[in-house]
């Protein structure tokens, strides 16, 4: 359960735009949770718009949620070195306890079909005339959610990791965080 959150909130850079800041920060935390194997640290973006494009986005606002140990070793880790001066970081503090809660998700769409050609071809040894018959162009999906854009470390490839806020619960829910603080079961306070 999820008792205590830290704000990472991304300053203004006239160098460097939100969105690049943003996919700097996420990758950073996910080495870092990698590095920990943590599966009890969720994250939120209390500042997130699902509106349609131009203005959908996760905000400025990165929120860690966790229990005070686990969230100190984190910090421990200095996985904010080179970050440092486009942030702005809040002490640990208790989650209010009246707080609703919400599930923050990884969602995962099928948005390129020649991807899933290419894809096709090589797992089943096709050609591209055989991948294009069974894999149409109206595969794709147009999802309508807030995301970052991140590099592969496997395979260097850049990809969108979208972000669905769940509905407001009543009540925590129990499970394990991914390598991202995402995750289908565990909540984590909302407010």
């Amino acid at each position: 359960m999820t008792t205590h959150y830290i704000d990472i909130t991304l300053r203004p850079d006239p160098e460097f735009s939100h969105a690049h800041l943003l996919g700097a920060l996420v990758a950073k935390l996910h080495r870092a949770l990698v590095h920990l194997q943590a599966d009890d640290i969720g994250v939120s973006f209390p500042q997130h718009v699902s509106a349609p494009l131009p203005r959908r986005t996760l905000g400025p606002l990165l929120r860690l949620h966790g229990q005070p140990a686990v969230l100190e070793a984190l910090m421990a880790l200095e996985w904010l070195q080179g970050m440092r001066d486009h942030v702005r970081l809040t002490n640990l503090t208790p989650a209010p306890e009246e707080a609703q809660h919400r599930i923050v998700q990884r969602r995962q769409f099928k948005t390129s079909a020649e991807r899933l050609r290419r894809r096709r071809m090589q797992r089943k040894g096709e050609t591209a005339q055989q991948a294009a018959a069974a894999i149409p162009d109206s595969v794709e999906q147009r999802p309508q959610l807030p995301y970052v854009q991140l590099r592969s470390q496997s395979t260097g490839q850049p990809f969108c990791l979208f972000i669905e806020h769940g509905p407001l619960l009543t009540a925590a829910q129990k499970g394990p965080f991914n390598a991202f603080g995402l995750s289908r079961e565990a909540s984590i306070p909302w407010f």
